[in-house]
């Protein structure tokens, strides 16, 4: 969902992973900075992100996104970036603590949910997610079709 208009509270969403709320349940969610090269940021503001496939990973007391696909820059020279190249996550000490703590827990993973601007700041929320089983998605489907029927018949009795 790549929009040019910023949202109500200040936020250009530039990518996100309508997959992930798919495929996983989501128990809590964080917003992290993200270290990246001049180029990766103008690509950022023209759209040019995917989240698809990508993860979150704690390493030696660091956060690094991994597998994010940044294009690369149309105007740029012989430095451009990586398109996937990991990129370091922003969080303070505590935050990847506690992030780690999640990991540790069987099942439970990082998933990037969405990159956006703030304030012209670019930042990645990462959801702390569950895997779905084939039944629960099932199970999801079945709940959004109902909830999309009763608001059809709600606004049939309107008219």
């Amino acid at each position: 969902m790549s929009g040019d208009k910023p949202e109500s509270d200040g936020r250009k969403v530039v990518a996100e992973n309508r997959k992930a709320r798919h495929d996983y349940t989501i128990l809590d969610s964080i917003e992290a900075g993200i270290a990246l090269q001049g180029t990766e940021v103008k690509s950022l503001r023209e759209g040019q992100a995917s989240l698809a496939g990508s993860y979150a990973v704690i390493e030696n007391g660091q956060a690094n996104l991994i597998d994010c696909h940044i294009a690369p820059y149309k105007c740029g020279n012989v430095h451009n970036h990586e398109p996937k190249r990991p990129r370091r996550l922003l969080l303070n000490r505590r935050e990847i603590d506690r992030l780690y703590g999640h990991v540790q827990v069987s099942g439970q993973t990082l998933v990037p949910l969405r990159i956006h601007f703030r304030r012209g700041i670019a930042k990645v929320e990462i959801g702390i997610c569950r895997g779905k089983q084939h039944e629960d998605r099932r199970e999801t489907l079945r709940r959004k079709e109902s909830d999309r029927d009763a608001q059809r018949a709600m606004a049939s009795r309107r008219r």
